[in-house]
């Protein structure tokens, strides 16, 4: 992996972008060196001008061969992050992420092995609510799938942490970020950081004894969806930086319709954004098995039990029916402006990129519509489950694409 994202030291060297630069104290010494170099273009760099200093001069590291190097490092970095998105889906939809009891950054990282440690694991996971009201029927052999389930998402977030902490170290030993940079890496890296102690925070709230509920044994919505949140930010703020050190800027005329139109992709991001995030809602009061019909829910277009708790509040966050009825709306109204949006493009002249964003940003929101009721009228299957979750990230990801082909170039 390394050796994809840092090429050969040699190669750079012998880029025609490398110059040697002349020391300012030459002149001071009455020495010549010939005629005077020109100075590199420092705008919008990523990484430092100087990478290896000696006592004679510099020699810096080509500024697009640079914005490469990161822009596919933190491509990959978003790819890990959809990974464990995809996985941590999976796993909430399999019933398997209040499986293993404890957190251990190092500890757990070594499985268990033998009959003894397995049965001293399963011992301990009898002692929560999941085993005595859901699960106490479970066999040894179907707690180490659950187990595993869970194991391979913590597993997966560590590789995630590695994948930006690694690099990051990397590239600041070698003084390849400039000041902004800096400060966005470390944001990133923290926000890993951070990420993985909201995810424990999340399965602490399922592992809770409640015995005034009458409920299975399940995560706090409110801390799934926190947790789902924090992942979508992380994952969007790591593909939308690897995308404009990566893509090449068109300079696109400053006219009023285009400000209209980023605007509006701008707006339809947002409802993306804001309808995946209401799907962990979904996932967490398994809204997707209340109302299995489509378009009406029921019989009825408005169900009657859409207000059921007091205060009204409440409904938009733990009354199952309201929360699917808000993700349908929210689906609809998504698909609706992204519908808008492809027919305000073509009035106005754009180059071949953004068009190739905009249509296919279009096919997508049909294809995530279809996948979402195809899901819900066959009783949330899990493979047809996972891959409308993933087609969310899929969405979001085009969204953001448009979003960086539109975007304004700096004077």
């Amino acid at each position: 992996m390394l050796r994809l994202l840092f090429p050969p030291l040699k190669a750079v060297l012998g880029s025609p972008g490398v110059r040697l630069l002349a020391t300012r104290g030459a002149p001071r010494c009455g020495c010549h060196y010939g005629q005077k170099l020109p100075l590199l273009q420092r705008q919008h760099s990523t990484l430092s001008e100087v990478a290896l200093q000696s006592g004679s001069g510099a020699v810096s590291v080509p500024t697009k061969a640079a914005n490469r190097i990161m822009g596919r490092w933190l491509l990959v970095c978003s790819g890990t992050v959809a990974g464990a998105v995809i996985l941590g889906g999976v796993t909430r939809l399999t019933e398997s992420g209040l499986s293993m009891v404890d957190w251990h950054l190092i500890k757990e990282m070594k499985p268990p092995t033998s009959q003894e440690e397995w049965e001293a694991e399963f011992q301990k996971y009898q002692q929560f609510p999941e085993f005595k009201i859901l699960n106490h029927n479970m066999t040894l052999a179907e707690f180490k799938f659950i187990w595993y389930m869970e194991y391979s998402h913590r597993m997966w977030g560590r590789i995630v942490g590695l994948a930006y902490i690694l690099p990051t170290v990397y590239f600041w030993r070698k003084g390849w970020l400039n000041h902004g940079m800096k400060g966005r890496v470390l944001a990133l890296c923290g926000l890993v950081c951070f990420q993985g102690l909201l995810g424990w925070y999340m399965v602490k709230s399922g592992l809770e004894e409640k015995p005034d509920s009458h409920d299975i044994p399940r995560v706090s919505q409110y801390r799934l969806a926190a947790h789902l949140a924090s992942a979508l930010v992380l994952y969007c703020a790591s593909l939308w930086t690897a995308l404009s050190l990566l893509l090449p800027r068109d300079k696109l005329p400053e006219t009023r319709q285009l400000l209209q139109l980023r605007r509006f992709a701008h707006g339809t991001a947002g409802l993306v954004f804001l309808t995946a995030l209401s799907g962990a809602f979904v996932a967490g009061l398994d809204a997707g098995l209340v109302y299995n019909s489509f378009p009406k829910m029921g019989e009825r277009w408005i169900p009657e039990d859409l207000f059921t708790f007091s205060p009204v509040l409440r409904n938009v966050f733990e009354n199952p029916t309201m929360v699917q009825f808000d993700h349908r709306i929210l689906g609809i109204t998504t698909v609706t402006a992204i519908t808008g949006l492809y027919f305000l493009s073509r009035r106005i002249p754009l180059p071949r990129r953004a068009k190739m964003a905009v249509a296919t940003l279009l096919t997508v929101a049909y294809a995530q519509v279809g996948l979402g009721i195809s899901t819900l009228l066959m009783y949330v299957p899990t493979p047809l489950a996972a891959i409308h979750q993933s087609g969310s990230l899929a969405l979001l990801s085009v969204a953001l694409w448009l979003m960086n082909e539109l975007r304004r170039i700096p004077k």
